[in-house]
């Protein structure tokens, strides 16, 4: 399991509008990478939403919000215009990244196998994890008051 310290594992990804995101790309700012199991379910919805309502606290935070899960392009891109979510959505498809990451489930509900397990980490300027959480209860959100307090002291000490 990554720990605060470790430096984060880079990654490409396909974003709902089929661009290509790199975590690379967002040297110099802090990021908040989520993993969440499906789309357009009650909690991931939920968890996603409190994230779009509060993007203003994260950009006052200098930090990008970047959500994955193993849903299909196409899924993504349908829930974030149904969602109006205003981060991007990336799939991991091939759950390359969530592997990377250690957030798969070996077996989820009704015996489907290879979801992202929820997660959250922050992620700094240089590519370091200074905070992470992987839930094994899929119906738990991350603590997001920690996760502010984290970026909180990057701010602080930046």
């Amino acid at each position: 399991m990554l720990r605060p310290g470790d430096k984060a594992p880079e990654f490409t990804l396909r974003a709902s509008d089929k661009s290509q995101v790199n975590l690379r790309d967002f040297r110099g700012k802090n990021v908040v990478l989520l993993f969440y199991p499906f789309a357009f379910t009650g909690v991931c919805t939920k968890e996603l939403c409190l994230m779009r309502d509060s993007l203003a606290e994260y950009e006052q935070l200098d930090a990008q919000i970047l959500a994955v899960s193993v849903d299909s392009l196409y899924t993504l891109n349908k829930w974030k215009q149904e969602e109006r979510f205003n981060f991007p959505l990336l799939s991991d498809f091939n759950k390359t990244v969530s592997k990377k990451y250690d957030t798969l489930y070996k077996s989820f509900v009704f015996e489907m196998k290879g979801v992202s397990k929820r997660s959250a980490f922050v992620i700094d300027g240089e590519g370091v994890i200074h905070y992470a959480e992987v839930l094994e209860n899929a119906g738990e959100l991350p603590n997001f008051d920690a996760v502010r307090k984290t970026l909180l002291g990057l701010k602080v000490s930046g």
